[in-house]
């Protein structure tokens, strides 16, 4: 569908610096200096804040080439009288993104992305006075150099390996604007502590009390639902149909009141358990956690009359009241909001299918801080455009964003001096 929202012409604007506005001079300076990666001379060809930009705009033109790409940056940033432009080499280029590293990306990845996207205007990204964030997970390509696939490994396990070492990323997006607010990275090809609940663990210490937190069913266990419980964040995660949920209390809306509990315990100390939270005592929080139960059922998508789907979710918002259970089940299905952004990030910004070109594990986690940081931009840019129209930021096309960032690259006010 066309756009022909309100939104549109705001869109019309773009350039490559109302995307880089989400990333402030100041901020990528900070970086730099904290990583010590400070330019060695004055009169450089490649300095280091132009390479932070190089790494955003290799995700805004994927199918281009090094040279092609810092062409289609030099004309704005020469226009600002901030760099000398002379030509590079690719392997200049090469060079000076191995200069720049990727822990500088992820500095500033993790500094912008610490204020929310979304306004209180913006369309369907509250619930209540809770900002809806999910956490998803998502495998990038990278090229078959014996560097990364000693880094990365291979997806599929050993019967069926997968073609390319495999980068695995997990990702916080906020659900309105589908902006990523926190990332990590992990290798793609198994072993302990790589997969996408090891990685979610550790992006728990940036959830908020303001946010209502999405996660599918993969993502749960008693100590990591505790974990992101204990940050003061709400939680509405689905569980698995084989964990245990007895009911508590039942409540008028068709939910319930159960418990979640430590999984080694004891049938007795379940038991015992269950009776005191029926008896309204304190419960040890180390041992067992008060949770309300939603349960329903989607209808099977063929029209041959087939078998629904039951869907179970718990949450910490325990008042029916406050949150009715037809509401949250509604909400529980903004998680899929997660696994769109990460869409847009894989599938439209970086092309379907397309591996990564970085040759070695650093510059491959520096393009994927960059794809990120890229993607937080565009996101900023849609959602800010879409609340000052009054409409959901949905109904904006990522494609269409993506297109005419591309072709407005060389506007010259493309990058703060």
């Amino acid at each position: 569908m066309a756009l022909t929202s309100p939104a549109g012409g705001l869109l019309d604007q773009i350039s490559i610096g109302v995307l880089t506005s989400s990333v402030p001079r100041e901020v990528i300076d900070e970086a730099i200096a904290e990583h010590g990666r400070q330019a060695k001379r004055s009169d450089g060809k490649l300095p280091p804040h132009v390479m932070v930009y190089f790494a955003m705009a290799l995700a805004l033109f994927s199918e281009e080439d090094y040279e092609e790409v810092i062409t289609r940056l030099a004309e704005p940033l020469a226009r600002w009288g901030c760099w000398d432009w002379e030509p590079p080499t690719t392997g200049g280029l090469t060079q000076a993104r191995q200069r720049l590293g990727w822990q500088v990306l992820e500095t500033i990845f993790a500094q912008v992305t610490t204020e929310p996207v979304a306004s209180p205007l913006t369309r369907g990204t509250w619930l209540g006075h809770l900002r809806m964030v999910a956490i998803d997970g998502m495998i990038f390509d990278v090229p078959d150099t014996q560097t990364n696939a000693a880094e990365f490994g291979y997806g599929g396990g050993s019967a069926t390996p997968s073609a390319f070492p495999q980068v695995r990323v997990v990702t916080v997006n906020e659900c309105g604007s589908h902006a990523p607010l926190a990332a990590a990275l992990g290798p793609g090809g198994g072993g302990k502590g790589t997969g996408e609940q090891s990685l979610a663990r550790t992006l728990y210490t940036r959830l908020e009390e303001d946010m209502l937190v999405l996660a599918d069913r993969n993502f749960f266990s008693f100590t990591d639902f505790t974990q992101a419980a204990d940050t003061g964040a709400h939680l509405l995660w689905r569980v698995k149909d084989s964990l245990e949920l007895p009911v508590v209390e039942l409540l008028p809306d068709g939910s319930y009141h159960s418990l979640i509990m430590r999984p080694r315990l004891g049938k007795t100390e379940r038991t015992r358990l269950v009776q005191a939270a029926r008896g309204g005592q304190d419960l040890d929080p180390a041992q067992a956690r008060r949770v309300r139960v939603i349960e329903y059922e989607v209808p099977a998508q063929d029209t041959g009359g087939g078998q629904g789907e039951l869907i179970c979710v718990i949450t910490t918002l325990t008042d029916p009241h406050a949150a009715p259970a037809a509401r949250l089940a509604q909400t529980y299905h903004q998680r899929w909001e997660s696994e769109g952004a990460n869409a847009e990030l894989k599938t439209t910004l970086r092309g379907p299918g397309r591996v990564l070109r970085s040759h070695s594990p650093d510059m491959v986690r520096q393009e994927i801080y960059g794809c990120l940081l890229t993607h937080h931009a565009l996101s900023a840019l849609i959602c800010g455009a879409a609340t000052e129209a009054d409409i959901d930021p949905d109904r904006v096309k990522f494609t269409r964003t993506v297109r005419i960032a591309r072709r407005r690259v060389a506007d010259p006010a493309a990058f703060s001096p």
